[in-house]
């Protein structure tokens, strides 16, 4: 028994009273809760004992993860974390946004790298490391004035409008202010081959991750149709009104249009939008053949990779990863290029093995550094829009135009 809450207290009731547990149950396995309307569903309903035996989990254990969250978050705001204390004017400052799945790891893993190194550096850092569900205005706010003195020295985050809109990074990246300095001339093998290049030709940005988007197919909602194989398939008029689309998760959404745009043009794009039957959170659709009752249910679901863990071998949900590649939402690392001799180790941290391995093996993010394993067959490929298409079109102004295609408001 612990002084914040009950373990026969219900999910719902634990996160709002304590916003930081959120992050916990994303990373230990309970990734629906990610989703607000997950949490006043079904977090309203199932306790957090329940939702331990069912996942097979020690609550005991669990209890004190989320107990060990509340009171490093207490002493966070009480400024007695001497790790955790923000200076007013620091020398460097680190902004981030960490997919769910990987968030916790990753930042335990980069405040005992800081722990470890608390004597190297003789200069003070501030950082901020948020969970993407958090969204991203917290750095939009510091960008959008177009003041360069304004950015931080390093960002890491997935998102095309971000780092490409040139109302926002975009703006920044045209006059030269960051810097690839992680000095690796080849990134892992899976992609860096013969299809597929994430190396940035003008040396510029670095990606050290991707989140892959594949489908989940219900095999009882097909009702005739042949299984879907690739992201042509799911352009096929059989699949009209029949298809959930992740349109809450603006990275991953951003990257399917700008990827279906390039490969099938503005009809592609159209016809997607036509597809469209709902946008649930993953972590939803992976169980909603249980509600059937509740939902007009898709027949396929596009999500990340990262969901299909979730899947019970007896469930109709069958994954299916796309034979003309999964598209992916990079994440990115911006490190910006007068601050390099000082972050340089800092980025050396953040695309190391060490969270190579937490994005790959903890969050089915393959990794780019090249010491990684992402325990990928020679079938799974990936579909990336490439360089030259980013370089050469206003990625802000086309996936507003690509939205409209969507949404069927723009004219063909």
């Amino acid at each position: 028994m612990n002084k914040y809450f009950d373990i026969k207290d219900k999910i719902y009731d634990i996160t709002e009273k304590y916003p930081e547990t959120i992050d916990i149950f994303v990373a230990n396995d309970f990734s629906q809760f990610a989703d607000k309307n997950m949490r006043k569903s079904l977090g309203k309903s199932i306790s957090l004992d329940m939702a331990c035996t069912s996942k097979k989990v020690n609550v005991e254990l669990f209890e004190q993860k989320l107990v060990d969250a509340i009171e490093q978050n207490r002493a966070s705001k009480d400024g007695s974390l001497v790790m955790a204390e923000k200076p007013q004017h620091a020398d460097i400052r680190i902004d981030g946004v960490l997919p769910c799945p990987v968030k916790i790891p990753m930042l335990e893993g980069f405040e005992a790298w800081l722990k470890e190194n608390e004597g190297r550096f003789n200069f003070t850092i501030d950082y901020e490391l948020k969970s993407a569900n958090l969204g991203l205005d917290f750095i939009k706010e510091r960008i959008e004035s177009g003041d360069e003195s304004n950015l931080s020295d390093l960002f890491m985050s997935a998102g095309f409008d971000l780092f490409f809109d040139k109302n926002l990074m975009g703006q920044f990246k045209e006059k030269g202010v960051f810097e690839d300095i992680t000095g690796i001339d080849q990134l892992n093998k899976d992609f860096d081959n013969e299809y597929i290049d994430l190396k940035d030709p003008l040396k510029q940005y670095t990606i050290v991750g991707v989140v892959p988007a594949i489908f989940m197919v219900n095999t009882e909602e097909l009702k005739g149709r042949e299984m879907p194989k690739s992201w042509e398939d799911l352009l096929k008029p059989e699949f009209e009104s029949s298809i959930s689309i992740p349109m809450r998760d603006l990275d991953m959404f951003n990257a399917l249009l700008l990827n279906i745009y390039k490969k099938f043009g503005e009809e592609g794009v159209a016809k997607l939008g036509r597809s469209l039957l709902k946008s649930m959170h993953p972590a939803e659709m992976v169980k909603a053949h249980t509600k059937k009752s509740e939902f007009n249910m898709p027949a396929i679901t596009v999500m990340p990779y990262f969901f299909t863990r979730m899947v019970q071998e007896n469930s109709p949900m069958k994954p299916v990863w796309p034979e003309d590649g999964a598209i992916i939402s990079p994440i990115f690392l911006l490190s910006k290029k007068d601050s390099k001799e000082r972050i340089k180790p800092f980025v050396d941290f953040f695309f190391s093995k060490e969270i190579g391995e937490i994005l790959s093996f903890n969050g089915k993010m393959p990794s780019t550094h090249p010491a990684v394993d992402n325990g990928l067959s020679e079938e799974q490929k990936f579909m990336w829009v490439g360089w030259d298409f980013i370089n050469s079109n206003d990625i802000g102004g086309l996936i507003k135009k690509c939205e409209q295609l969507f949404n069927g408001v723009y004219e063909l």
